[in-house]
């Protein structure tokens, strides 16, 4: 934690502390509506804003209640301009739900330290097939017709990329973005709006469970999502008004960043 005493018990917190913590639940909102990724730059923050004495449930539900609700307002900024299928979206959103839900029940059984380097791989493919494809997702072109075809690759994504942000995390947005280009062929625009829904749901189910244990700073992470909401709506205007160029910039730069953290926890679980 930042020098200083604790504001109070029910924010404990000093008030350099909570300046970081707002600071970065902005600019995480911002993140987060683009392209996904915010929780980069949100998670680490509290790691280092909230007392060491504070139970680590407590940081990721107080992260999770702050990116909800940027992810909320988000979704609503790309509702209001952006068509959606539901042949799309209902299959991912439930798809989304139930891998969460298998994934964070395995989670407890399935060590980390052997996933880290396992997603850093598989980030470092994406961040190269993105690179090397320069003209994929700028351009919205539906590679599927029939409703079936889409309908099950979708819930085959929602499954694959919600059984990860249950099991670890990191990321997930970004996955989503990419698969739904990738494999369905939408503009990276089009992509985040669905994306940003089916993360809402995967933030959603986590938020229940770290809800019902009463592991959730309230206080903390509502002041957090203030700014998030803030973040997070000038991010959706952004992205629907410059396209998927600029989402694409955004994407390729959130890689960069998840590739580092991945790799510098890979490095530090082998060393210590």
């Amino acid at each position: 934690m930042l020098d200083g005493p604790v504001i109070a018990e029910w924010l404990p917190v000093s008030a350099a502390s909570l300046i970081l913590l707002l600071l970065a639940a902005g600019v995480a909102g911002w993140v987060d509506a683009v392209v996904g990724g915010g929780g980069l730059i949100q998670l680490p923050a509290l790691v280092i804003g909230v007392p060491k004495d504070v139970a680590t449930p407590f940081i990721l539900g107080t992260n999770k209640l702050s990116s909800f609700f940027g992810t909320l307002s988000a979704s609503g900024v790309y509702l209001r301009r952006i068509r959606v299928q539901l042949v799309l979206l209902a299959p991912l959103v439930a798809g989304a739900y139930a891998g969460s839900t298998v994934g964070a029940a395995l989670s407890r059984y399935i060590a980390r330290e052997v996933l880290t380097p396992i997603v850093l791989v598989a980030v470092i493919a994406v961040a190269v097939y993105t690179l090397l494809k320069p003209r994929m997702g700028l351009e919205h072109r539906p590679r599927h017709d029939a409703k079936r075809a889409i309908a099950w690759r979708a819930a085959a994504i929602g499954l694959a990329v919600g059984f990860y942000d249950g099991i670890l995390g990191p990321g997930t947005g970004s996955f989503f973005v990419i698969l739904i280009v990738g494999v369905l062929g939408y503009g990276f625009l089009q992509a985040s709006v669905n994306a940003k829904i089916a993360n809402l749901t995967t933030n959603l189910a986590a938020l229940a469970v770290y809800g019902v244990h009463g592991e959730i700073l309230f206080v903390l992470g509502l002041a957090m999502a203030a700014l998030n909401v803030t973040g997070g709506f000038i991010g959706a205007h952004m992205a629907t008004r410059r396209g998927s160029g600029f989402v694409r910039v955004v994407f390729l730069v959130t890689l960069s960043l998840l590739i580092v953290k991945l790799a510098w926890d890979t490095v530090v679980q082998f060393t210590s």
